[in-house]
C-alpha cells in the first residue's frame, strides 16, 4: 500500500507544472511590465527575487513530505521538468505566444528560465537533511 510520502515524485511534478503554467500566464498577460530587458536594474530584481520565491516554494515541497537528500534531489528534478520540457516551446514560439514582448527579449527570458530551473535544482541539491 502507498504511503502519501509515495506520491511526493507526482506531486512535485504538479506543483512544477502549476508555477509553469502560472508564470507563462503572467508573461503572456503582463510580461512588458515588468520584464523590460533594457534595464539592467529590473533584470537585476528579477534575477535575484527567484531564489527566495522558487527557494520557499521548493522547500515547502520537501519539508512537507518530509524529504532526504536524494528524494529532494529526485523532487526538484520532477518539479523542473514540465517547465523545462513546455518552455522549449514557449521559446521556440516566444514571439506567437508573448504577442507583448518584442521577439528580442527572447534570450534574456530563456537565460532567465534557465537560471530559475537552476535554482530549484541547487535547492534541492543542497538541502540538509532534517533532524
Amino acid at each position: 500500500m502507498k504511503t502519501y510520502k509515495d506520491n511526493y515524485l507526482l506531486i512535485s511534478f504538479i506543483v512544477g507544472f502549476l508555477v509553469w503554467f502560472t508564470a507563462t500566464i503572467l508573461f503572456r498577460i503582463a510580461g512588458h511590465y515588468f520584464f523590460i530587458v533594457d534595464n539592467p536594474l529590473i533584470m537585476l530584481v528579477l534575477y535575484i527575487i527567484l531564489i527566495p520565491v522558487l527557494g520557499f516554494i521548493s522547500t515547502s515541497v520537501f519539508n512537507k513530505f518530509n524529504l532526504n537528500n536524494p528524494e529532494s534531489i529526485k523532487a526538484a528534478v520532477a518539479m523542473v521538468l514540465p517547465g523545462m520540457l513546455l518552455d522549449t516551446l514557449c521559446i521556440q514560439f516566444f514571439e506567437k505566444l508573448f504577442l507583448n514582448m518584442p521577439e528580442s527579449y527572447s534570450k534574456t527570458f530563456a537565460s532567465w528560465l534557465m537560471f530559475a530551473y537552476s535554482v530549484v535544482l541547487l535547492f534541492g541539491l543542497f538541502r540538509k537533511n532534517k533532524k
